[in-house]
């Protein structure tokens, strides 16, 4: 399964809003250096949806606010 995430790093607090059934805006308040924001985005939906963190990959966009998560878990508390 795929989620296309607008990422916005450095926020105040971690957040996610919802746009649709696969899109989502996700704040986090690591800095976007060194991949930082990257972890922390992937840590943040893992814990959204209820899976481990090594079941979400970004595959797309790591050095853009514009990014696709895989996920890699067949079974989620998030029921679409």
């Amino acid at each position: 399964m795929k989620f296309f995430i607008k990422a916005k790093a450095g926020a105040r607090r971690n957040a996610v809003k919802q746009v649709d059934e696969t899109h989502f805006v996700v704040s986090v308040t690591e800095a976007p250096e060194k991949g930082r924001a990257n972890e922390a985005i992937v840590e943040f939906i893992a814990e959204h949806l209820g899976i481990p963190k090594s079941s979400v990959q970004i595959i797309a966009g790591a050095g853009a606010r514009n990014k696709v998560l895989e996920i890699m878990a067949s079974f989620t508390k998030y029921d679409l």
